[in-house]
């Protein structure tokens, strides 16, 4: 069993669909795991936004404006007068439950409900289109079988028992299709995994079943060893471990969402990064095996804070480092990088929703100092069995950037360095040109 996630733009358009209808055909076992239209996700949050604003009117135009499209790829998508009726009257029935909410009160809850409503079109119309083709399908909603505690997390042992039962009532056929993105929580309400969650759904399914491997399809061949957006000429990676992988996607590299390398690690289930557009390219395999030595990929991530608190009382002082996390554990605010010294400690952080009341609660124990706007290179590579002079390679590329922070030991494949925004494209240049 193989599972396969396609994205947003792998059925973004009828031609789409039907390019990838031809993909997924095969004698194999395999779970087709869709995420929405592209661009879909996008106007339902509008659509949620008006609706939280009690812009009723607006939001009904909005809602109008996406049913139209959708009629409009239904009518290019399918051939025959049946499939057409059968895809308007989809259609129909999804949209009047989304305008039910313009007339009610609208809540977090029925927020998440809409917004499900994205993955459960693109799904049934990819089923459709594949029973119009005479391609046998299997509709195998994630309603059904994906889940999250209370916390938020995976529950594992449920997703596991309902996903093993479902397959056992339907061994004769080996294409399955389910929604990426959307699960019930504890208590059997629509939820979501956030944004990126396609790509977490395959990796929990494919843990899950143990599968042979789970393979992400976007429009690129893979991780780069740089980000072809500012830097030329880069490469695509054969192959990269599970923790490589895992630091260029949480520094920046958007192929593929951090979250989603987690649970594929954890069952040591092979992840291969696909290109749609170039199908029988090998793409990026990532593993548990540590392949090749030195520096391999560099990725930067943009809206990164910097916050520098400084204490004479830090000096030799236990207990200071506790009361600092502890900020921002109040706030449920993640630290990626963090430096040290005897009189001050500097750190990162992405999320400045509570910014102020952070630095209102750090002004405490000492002066604080924020610099907002910068970038977070990370270069990935296997540093610690090189041979010495990694650090000094990258330090030299960067000799004429102005240096923020440098956090290097924390992790074995991992250098990263902290540099102002306005510098991200200079540096990425800068390493591209002299590491590679």
């Amino acid at each position: 069993m193989r599972v396969l996630k396609f994205g947003g733009t792998s059925v973004g358009s009828p031609e789409r669909i039907k390019n990838l209808a031809q993909l997924v055909q095969t004698d194999e076992s395999r779970i087709i795991v869709l995420s929405a239209m592209a661009g879909t996700t996008n106007a339902l949050v509008e659509i949620t936004e008006l609706l939280y604003q009690e812009q009723n009117d607006l939001a009904n135009e909005k809602i109008t404006e996406l049913e139209q499209q959708y009629r409009d790829r239904i009518d290019d998508l399918y051939a025959s007068e049946e499939y057409k009726s059968k895809g308007n009257e989809l259609i129909t029935s999804h949209f009047n439950y989304i305008r039910n909410f313009v007339f009610r009160s609208f809540t977090t809850l029925q927020e998440k409900a809409i917004l499900a409503q994205g993955e459960l079109i693109s799904t049934a119309m990819f089923h459709y289109y594949l029973s119009e083709s005479g391609v046998n399908s299997v509709f195998l909603p994630a309603l059904n079988f994906m889940r999250i505690d209370k916390d938020g997390e995976p529950d594992y042992f449920y997703i596991k028992e309902n996903l093993d039962r479902i397959l056992s009532e339907e061994t004769e056929h080996n294409l399955y299709i389910t929604q990426g993105f959307i699960c019930r929580n504890v208590y059997g309400e629509i939820d979501n995994l956030k944004r990126g969650g396609s790509d977490y759904t395959a990796s929990l399914i494919g843990s899950v079943l143990q599968s042979e491997e789970v393979q992400i399809w976007t429009d690129i061949d893979g991780f780069h060893n740089n980000d072809p957006r500012y830097v030329e000429n880069t490469k695509a990676l054969e192959q990269l471990s599970f923790d490589e992988a895992a630091e260029l996607a949480y520094f920046g590299a958007k192929i593929m969402h951090p979250s989603s390398i987690m649970p594929c690690k954890s069952q040591s289930v092979p992840v291969r990064l696909k290109n749609t557009l170039s199908p029988t390219d090998a793409g990026t395999l990532i593993s548990n095996d540590l392949v090749g030595k030195g520096i391999k990929a560099i990725a930067a991530k943009d809206g990164i804070t910097a916050i520098k608190i400084k204490s004479g009382r830090m000096l030799l002082a236990y207990g200071f480092l506790r009361k600092v996390f502890e900020v921002f554990e109040i706030y449920k605010t993640p630290i990626d990088m963090i430096t040290t010294s005897e009189v001050a400690v500097s750190l990162t952080i992405d999320d400045n929703s509570n910014l102020k009341e952070i630095e209102s609660e750090l002004a405490k124990y000492g002066s604080v100092e924020i610099d907002q706007n910068q970038s977070i290179i990370c270069i990935v590579g296997d540093f610690i069995s090189e041979s010495a002079g990694s650090a000094k390679k990258v330090l030299g590329a960067l000799e004429n950037i102005p240096l923020r922070m440098i956090s290097y030991g924390g992790s074995k494949h991992n250098i990263s360095v902290l540099v102002n925004q306005e510098d991200k494209i200079a540096a990425l240049q800068a390493l591209s040109s002299q590491l590679f």
